[in-house]
């Protein structure tokens, strides 16, 4: 009777799991719709006929811009303006803006639907922009300088040479404090031997 039961629990444990994990999988397969729905959209509006160079991580660019949210009404714009100069991945502009910028060429027209967490986020920026807006830029670049050969490698280096810097300086700072705590123990077991013979 007893060897019954368990056989009825073990079975009942397994389908128990099982139903979890389908539960689970149909609850990520719903996620991933949503998130789908929350992508970055990227839409050419006019495009150049020669489009030969093309944006880089670390190109600099000029644009000219207007941001709105979802309904229409512009938060921002810089028609009236100089270009705002973006220097591509030192995340001088939101995220979203910042990633519809690369892979695109002088000349070029684009309209971005950015979502919330790739903007303002749940905070928004109040008052202009509400907690959880998704946005809307229309982008047109107006001209586009590529990184020197120079500029990539420092880009490319320098956060590597950082990574390396602060374990390097750790350990210089833990052998100095190792060296430091031995000189004085060795300097007081001095003192105390010239004490023992002077007695």
């Amino acid at each position: 009777m007893a060897a019954v039961s368990q056989k009825f629990t073990m079975k009942s444990s397994i389908s128990l799991l099982l139903l979890l994990l389908l539960a689970a999988f149909t609850c990520g397969l719903a996620r991933g719709e949503d998130s789908e729905a929350e992508e970055l959209q990227v839409e050419t509006l006019v495009k150049p006929e020669t489009c030969s160079v093309l944006s880089t991580m670390g190109d600099t660019l000029r644009i000219h811009y207007t941001g709105k949210l979802m309904d229409g009404k512009v938060i921002d714009s810089s028609l009236s303006l100089d270009p705002l100069v973006v220097e591509l991945g030192k995340r001088t502009v939101i995220a979203g803006l910042e990633q519809s910028l690369v892979g695109v060429c002088e000349g070029q027209k684009i309209k971005a639907t950015i979502p919330s967490h790739l903007a303002y986020g749940k905070k928004g920026y109040p008052p202009t922009i509400p907690g959880d807006a998704d946005l809307e830029f229309e982008v047109e670049v107006v001209p586009l300088t590529q990184q020197t050969s120079w500029q990539k490698v420092v880009n490319d280096v320098s956060p590597l040479v950082c990574l390396a810097l602060v374990p390097t300086l750790l350990g210089l700072v833990g052998l100095y404090l190792y060296k430091k705590a031995n000189a004085e123990k060795a300097s007081k077991k001095k003192a105390k031997d010239k004490k023992s013979k002077k007695k």
